[in-house]
């Protein structure tokens, strides 16, 4: 009979190779470390929902031959969706588009002109190339997104999603009750 610790060793190992052996399917990449606060709305729902994703801050203007790389490169090494925010000129999206058919989502991120000078850069692209854009600073809409766009070939994916929508829809509920038991003088809610 084996021991606990054997068990557990062999059970610790297992969790590691399961670990170190998932290949993303959803890649994070913002212009700067600056916009992690942002983009990390979308890991925390990549992560919720149980699929695996890589994070990476690469330039446009400063990391172009970078850039060129991650987006030539993404296909083959697993990646099915990308979700990229950038700030002001906010080309990175634009040009991770024009490199490869993989699904770009692009994130405005609010740092000069509320917002609008990134969404506009983003949302404006030429012919064929396109770029899914969320709301300003709407990372966890993009990882949304990128879930659904996942899920169509993914059952189990597709039943993660339902229930974190049900849960969405149980918030609103439970804040609705809430505020049912907010009183003053003048409130006539039934």
């Amino acid at each position: 009979m084996k021991s606990n610790v054997a068990i557990n060793i062999k059970f610790a190992r297992k969790l590691i190779n399961k670990k170190s052996a998932m290949i993303p399917k959803v890649s994070i990449i913002m212009g700067s470390t600056s916009d992690l606060p942002v983009m990390e709305g979308a890991a925390k729902i990549l992560n919720d929902l149980k699929i695996p994703f890589e994070m990476n801050a690469l330039s446009a203007h400063r990391t172009p031959e970078k850039v060129e790389v991650f987006a030539r490169s993404a296909y083959d090494r697993g990646i099915r969706v990308i979700i990229a925010g950038a700030g002001m000129a906010a080309h990175l999206p634009g040009v991770i588009a024009a490199m490869t058919p993989v699904p770009v989502i692009g994130v405005p991120i609010k740092s000069s002109l509320d917002g609008l000078d990134a969404l506009l850069a983003i949302v404006q692209m030429p012919p064929g190339i396109p770029v899914a854009t969320v709301a300003i600073n709407g990372a966890g809409n993009a990882a949304i997104l990128a879930a659904q766009i996942l899920s169509i070939a993914d059952s189990s994916l597709f039943q993660r999603l339902v229930v974190f929508k049900e849960e969405l829809k149980d918030k609103v509920v439970k804040a609705n009750q809430d505020l049912s038991e907010v009183t003053y003088e003048f409130k006539v809610n039934p």
